[in-house]
């Protein structure tokens, strides 16, 4: 009847740049695809050469590789008799253009340039690309020689136009189209479009998925049709991780779902979809020349059908139903799968993280313990890219991870640095999770290293600096604080870089950063301290999604010692003991309890306040608790606290992407760095607000 077609859709785990590895992943899901039956398949946006190229889009070497990457595409005997829709940066007119290029069997049909770019959050398209301005128009585009000589055209249409097959109609968006309020799927739907493709390179970030989930159904719920939506996973060379979560949808029910976290370089998803169960969705619901009128798409004409008149004993893909990852589990596995990546492209052999005994160290120790979970799953199910990798790190062609303890003590060293100022209890926290987890632990005394840098100062200036309790002033006791975990960063780095060369071992070790999005708000940690390092896992998490974090770590990993870790407040150890007890807290420090953090976090970033609009919405949200005046007090502290301190954002570790409000200072949250921290007219604001208040209250008393 010739009424039932195959589709593919996929994620691949691309590398910004890597147009050798890139292409192979290509070729692999095309492959995969064809092997399925799939008459079509869809590839993640830029996946030529990567979306985070950055301002290497810039260069005319990017754009000339894509192109010898396309035509390796052409030529190879895997392309032919399936429609492949492949992303890549196209220049027409001296302007560049994110694009899909569909083709099939050496000839290429369409170049569809995005209409709609990402310019939000981490985004920043419109700094490489312009945006496709002219609806339903299409041009000529003269493809370059090398191009020409293997499709044997001079010429391609290039603009928003579909594909009309012997069978069925194609339309194509990308990325953001679908987040924006005028989707072109909406249009294509109304003008005859079945089957409607989107390629994207949509970033983790916690809580995010079922936006995906929802946009995909809403699509498709609305005038009905088949949706393919693809996207990039992993780590492609920055602070983002790709998260997958491919998916096949017809007439808003799901009915094929990919992995969102997985070790997995290539990941194929197909269905099987019968025509006419849209054409009778559509039968009732919509009647588009009733409505509105518009102007019709053009059509490329395809001398190709997706189905086969022999299908009435194909079955046909029923829906499922999506289970979205927890919080908890998401931060379990996204920085998990993203340290994975990171460690296995940079060429080095492992982690070194310096482990205090606290929620924040704990957190990044947890990560990399479930990476190796993850690692060793994926040996099991016979991912040989990963056995591979592993291998490789460890320099033995012979091993097999088997149990994630085993190979952590290969890849992980932890240490704790203690002080004079460190106490019994968070030594032995260090020690007995590093023992549950397998890592390689490490002690180390660093009051030798500490008083010998005092020595040299002393020796210059004459003076020797003393704690606040012992009779210091404000400026010693932050100087002998900040001294202490300096000296940790330094002895870090020397350590991940000699440890295994003391071990007869070869290579180096990647310095584990655990600073949460809290503490990097406020500017709560020192500068250069062992905040500083290579990455950081938890860089983007907030404080209280860690603490729920490590309790699923408890349970699920059966890591016992994380109760006591949860149970101990948070601390700096960085102040004298009294009588062998910590005294200092990070919650006294800051003056404001995570929690707090949290929720003003979210207003400056995700709500766009400044001091005042925060203060009007808190005096409502936080009336149980706090009064205006209270409120007031709060807000200044914050912003003072925070514009003192952004500066150290423009040094802090590069981070995982998991949190809407992150103040990650090089490209998803720009801010100035040199404020004035009196903020004297948005505080009078503020003032004056809390006077009438109070003054309304004396009143009606």
């Amino acid at each position: 009847m010739g009424r039932k077609v195959t589709v593919a859709t996929c994620s691949l785990n691309q590398w910004a740049l890597d147009f050798d590895g890139n292409v192979l992943r290509i070729l692999k899901s095309i492959e995969i695809a064809k092997a399925s039956g799939a008459k079509y398949r869809l590839g993640p946006e830029l996946e030529i050469c990567g979306y985070g190229c950055a301002d290497h889009f810039y260069e005319s070497d990017t754009l000339l590789h894509c192109f010898q990457v396309l035509k390796q595409l052409l030529e190879s005997p895997v392309t032919q008799d399936i429609i492949c829709d492949v992303g890549m940066p196209v220049m027409h007119h001296n302007v560049r253009y994110n694009c899909r290029v569909l083709f099939l069997n050496k000839k290429i049909l369409l170049i569809r340039p995005k209409m709609l770019l990402a310019n939000h959050g981490n985004n920043r398209e419109f700094r490489w690309f312009s945006a496709w301005s002219q609806p339903r128009h299409i041009e000529e585009y003269f493809l370059p020689r090398m191009i020409q000589d293997v499709t044997g055209q001079v010429t391609v249409p290039f603009g928003d136009a579909v594909l009309s097959t012997k069978d069925t109609c194609i339309g194509s968006e990308i990325c953001a189209e679908l987040w924006n309020a005028r989707s072109p799927h909406v249009d294509m739907g109304l003008d005859g479009v079945e089957i409607f493709t989107n390629s994207s390179a949509s970033y983790h970030e916690l809580r995010k998925a079922d936006q995906r989930v929802n946009l995909v159904k809403s699509a498709t719920t609305k005038s009905g049709g088949i949706y393919l939506f693809a996207n990039q996973k992993g780590c492609d060379g920055d602070r983002l991780y790709y998260d997958g979560c491919s998916m096949i949808a017809i007439n808003g029910d799901i009915v094929a779902q990919g992995k969102q976290f997985s070790l997995d370089d290539v990941e194929v998803i197909t269905a099987t979809l019968d025509l006419e169960d849209v054409r009778s969705y559509r039968g009732e619901r919509c009647h588009p020349h009733m409505e509105y009128e518009h102007k019709p798409y053009q059509r490329i004409k395809v001398d190709f059908s997706l189905s086969d008149c022999k299908d009435i004993f194909l079955p046909t893909h029923q829906l499922v139903e999506w289970v979205f990852h927890s919080p908890e589990e998401e931060i379990s596995l996204g920085p998990a799968c993203w340290l994975w990546d990171y460690l296995r492209r940079s060429g080095q052999a492992g982690f070194l993280l310096p482990l205090s005994g606290g929620v924040d160290s704990s957190s990044s120790a947890c990560i990399v313990y479930s990476m190796c979970v993850q690692v060793c799953q994926a040996v099991r199910d016979g991912n040989a890219q990963v056995l591979e990798d592993v291998q490789r790190l460890v320099c033995d062609a012979s091993y097999r991870p088997e149990e994630p303890r085993e190979m952590c003590g290969r890849l992980f060293t932890t240490c704790y640095m203690a002080s004079e100022n460190s106490s019994e209890d968070t030594r032995n926290r260090a020690k007995e999770l590093a023992a549950q987890i397998g890592s390689n632990h490490l002690n180390i005394n660093i009051d030798m290293a500490v008083k010998g840098m005092l020595g040299i100062f002393s020796m210059v200036m004459g003076k020797w600096p003393k704690f606040r309790v012992n009779g210091g002033s404000s400026r010693e006791n932050l100087a002998l604080q900040n001294v202490q975990a300096r000296v940790r960063m330094i002895l870090a780095y020397l350590f991940a870089q000699l440890c295994l060369w003391a071990q007869g071992k070869p290579g180096g070790l990647l310095v584990l950063g655990s600073a949460n999005v809290d503490e990097s708000l406020t500017g709560y940690f020192t500068k250069y301290d062992c905040s500083s390092a290579d990455i950081n896992p938890i860089g983007g998490v907030s404080k209280m999604d860690l603490k729920r974090f490590l309790q699923y770590c408890a349970e699920h990993f059966r890591l016992t010692a994380l109760k006591s870790v949860l149970a101990a407040p948070p601390t700096a150890e960085l102040e004298p003991l009294t009588e062998g007890q910590v005294s200092q807290t990070d919650e006294a420090d800051m003056g404001m309890t995570y929690s707090e953090l949290s929720v003003i976090g979210r207003l400056r970033k995700i709500s766009k306040c400044g001091a005042y609009s925060m203060f009007c919405k808190l005096i409502h949200s936080w009336r149980e608790t706090c009064s205006p005046s209270q409120v007031a007090a709060k807000v200044k502290h914050f912003f003072k606290m925070y514009s003192v301190n952004r500066h150290k954002m423009t040094t802090v570790t590069p981070s995982y992407h998991a949190e809407s409000y992150g103040p990650d200072d090089n490209r998803f949250d720009l801010r100035p760095f040199l404020y004035n921290t009196r903020w004297s007219w948005q505080f009078r604001c503020i003032d004056h607000e809390v006077s009438m208040m109070e003054g309304e209250y004396v009143e009606s008393v």
